[in-house]
Parts: structure tokens; sequence; C-alpha cells
């Protein structure tokens, strides 16, 4: 598997419900764009549109997410990438979101699968994929 990336995010006020805590469906926004910036940071050049260039579509099958500790307006976190699976068909994410003091206030699990942009079935992973994830 490839090392986990560490990205930094600032908590911004738009990220926030009316109490100023992290309005519940923002934390799939964080995961999903700390995935985006892993892709790229693995790939050394935009990840998501070398996955495309696999000749695959990757939609995301699965997405779970535990919310552990509250976060706040301007928080600073650290959120870690790493790929927790690579099956036949699909690879998952493991998303972890820390707040500045190191706290664990989030993990996802998001779970892509591999369909052929032509036929929209699902195909196994192109091995230079695999190899990137590995």
């Amino acid at each position: 598997m490839p090392d986990a990336v560490f990205v930094n995010r600032t908590v911004l006020f738009g990220d926030c419900d009316p109490a100023g805590v992290v309005y519940t469906p923002r934390f799939s926004y964080f995961a999903v764009e700390a995935i985006g910036i892993a892709l790229d940071r693995w790939v050394g050049a935009p990840g998501l549109r070398t996955l495309m260039g696999f000749n695959i579509l990757p939609p995301v099958r699965a997405m779970s997410i535990e919310l552990l500790a509250p976060v706040t307006w301007d928080d600073e976190m650290i959120i870690k990438v790493g790929v927790a699976m690579l099956g036949e068909h699909s690879f998952t994410f493991l998303v972890e979101g820390f707040s500045g003091k190191g706290v664990l206030s989030f993990t996802a699990n998001i779970t892509h699968v591999c369909i052929s942009p032509d036929s929209k079935e699902v195909v196994p992973i192109p091995a230079p994929l695999r190899v990137l994830l590995s």
C-alpha cells in the first residue's frame, strides 16, 4: 500500500451549523476532498484524471463515517488517507480526521468500484491502478 498522506484543512464558517459545529454531511466532503489530494500526491499529477485515464469510471459504492468528537469553526484538522483494501473490482480508502490537538474526530471508509465507461459494467481494477494502490 502507498504511504499514508496527511492533508491539513481549516474548518470554515460555511462548514458549520448555526451552533458552530461542523454540519454532519460536511465530513463526507472532507473525506472525498482528502482522497483527491492523496491521489494527486501518490500519482504526482491530477489523481482523479489519472484514474479515469485507466479507462474506468470510479464511482463510490459504499461510504461509512463515524463521528467521534466535535469539530468546530477555525479548528485545524489533519486528515490521514490510506488504502485500506484492494479487491478484484473495488478499492477502499480509510480516512481519519484529527483535530489540531491530535484527537481522532472522525473515521471514514470509502469504497470505489471500477466501471467500464462504455458498457457501464463492473470491471477488474486495471493493472496500473492496482500497482499504484499496492
